[in-house]
């Protein structure tokens, strides 16, 4: 175990490697596909990874016996202690080549132990270049009144990539399996993790973050996710969340992210956000990676930003502690609550926080040339208006209606979409091309009067 323990101090903030002199650990994180990659170029360290391979591939079918998990661990020593680059490797999130990494990352992390659990297999050094797409989401989130969920989705419309990926993923999970009235969860998970991973920060995260005053836009923030089929079970029940846990952790996808969420959102009483981290930032980024797993967390309600977990911990026996911390790591989280009020309102950042650069302009002034295109989002066939969104959110709160079709918020066509069209439901401004009507007019009569006085 002393090997883990190692491991886990280098992964605790300002842990440097020069703490740990008895590996020559690299300045840096390296990708551990690189990593496995000079591995296989040396025959001894091949073997050793390969019959790591093969330990991982029984520990998955069933618990190891003794003598064979001693054997294990002991060519995981062999190995980490000639290669340790492979014990400091890291992975990108959203990368082609992310789960290829993460299968390296835990077959060098042969029977972890719960505190394993909470070190993140990511690397999030580059985190600070890119929270300037983050304080950009949360800089037009005003509460001035309007629906600001509507209006996060009105400009993800407006967005080629943004309005494209959220329609394909709301296809995806609400159409129906052949011959039944459930979704292919599976599908929608993937759609929902290429939506999260694709769009820049500023769309995603706005939609999924946008500040509510009111149980309209409540709704709409409950339901930007598609409930009825990204976590809820069709029959209703809750599973229990450790089981929910067990299965997330045979998936190294799913472990990864849960690994991840664990520990940039660690709550501390001893830091201005709440967070151990100090980074609201890298919580909110580590929340949305759950969303397209088994552990796709929502929303609770229309009246509130709590949000939770769809599991309970009812059936847990002995394991009641570990289910609730389980549980409150989403319904009791101060670091998770603070980073979502953050988003709402960027004046709550801690004081020591210094932002980046600004980002570039919204893509809101390019809707013009938009218009000029006439270009629309994939899947963007169920055109609707303001009026008539507002209409179907205010309907009963179903998650499936009596056609047997998924209650959920209808996909979005850029042109249906931008606020300043000037239609009657929308209460926005007249039409950009309705304004010079009247200048035009003035001069025709003026040229004409001046003509009738020549």
């Amino acid at each position: 175990m002393a090997l883990w323990s190692l491991l886990f101090a280098l992964s605790l903030p300002g842990a440097s490697l020069a703490t740990a002199p008895a590996f020559p650990f690299p300045p840096a994180p390296a990708d551990c596909v690189e990593a496995q990659r000079v591995c296989s170029a040396e025959p001894q360290c091949e073997a050793l990874y390969r019959g790591l391979e093969l330990c991982a591939a029984d520990a998955a079918v069933a618990p190891l016996g003794e003598q064979v998990a001693s054997e294990c661990l002991e060519r995981q020593d062999t190995l980490l202690s000639k290669h340790p680059t492979l014990l400091v490797c890291k992975c990108q999130r959203g990368f082609r080549r992310e789960e290829q990494c993460l299968r390296v990352y835990w077959t060098v992390r042969l029977l972890p132990g719960e505190d394993e659990l909470e070190v993140s297999p990511y690397d999030d050094t580059q985190m600070d270049s890119r929270m300037a797409s983050l304080v950009a989401a949360s800089s037009y989130m005003q509460l001035d009144g309007e629906n600001q969920c509507l209006k996060a989705a009105q400009d993800c419309g407006l967005y080629e990539k943004c309005g494209s990926l959220r329609s394909e993923y709301v296809l995806a999970c609400t159409k129906r399996i052949p011959g039944t009235v459930r979704c292919n969860q599976h599908k929608c998970h993937r759609a929902l993790r290429r939506f999260l991973e694709r769009v820049p920060e500023e769309y995603s995260l706005g939609v999924l973050f946008c500040p509510c005053t009111n149980t309209l836009c409540g709704e709409r923030r409950r339901k930007t996710i598609v409930p009825s089929c990204s976590y809820q079970e069709m029959d209703g029940l809750q599973p229990n969340c450790l089981h929910q846990q067990s299965f997330c952790r045979r998936d190294d996808l799913c472990r990864s992210r849960l690994a991840d969420f664990l520990q940039n959102c660690q709550p501390s009483s001893l830091t201005a956000s709440g967070c151990l981290k100090d980074s609201p930032g890298l919580c909110l980024r580590a929340y949305a990676g759950l969303i397209g797993t088994i552990m796709t967390p929502n929303y609770i309600s229309n009246s509130s930003a709590d949000v939770s977990l769809w599991c309970n911990c009812e059936g847990s026996g002995n394991q009641w502690q570990d289910c609730l911390r389980l549980q409150h790591m989403f319904t009791h989280n101060t670091c998770l609550r603070n980073s979502i009020s953050w988003m709402g309102d960027p004046g709550s950042m801690p004081a020591d926080f210094t932002s980046p650069p600004g980002p570039p302009p919204s893509p809101l002034i390019q809707e013009d040339e938009l218009l000029s295109n006439n270009h629309l989002p994939e899947h963007s066939n169920n055109v609707v208006v303001e009026s008539e969104e507002e209409e179907d959110l205010r309907r009963p709160n179903e998650e499936v209606d009596e056609g047997g079709q998924f209650n959920v918020i209808p996909m979005y066509s850029e042109r249906a979409t931008i606020s300043n069209l000037g239609s009657s439901g929308t209460g926005g401004a007249a039409s950009p091309m309705s304004k010079p009507a009247i200048p035009v007019l003035m001069v025709l009569l003026l040229v004409s009067a001046s003509l009738s006085w020549g």
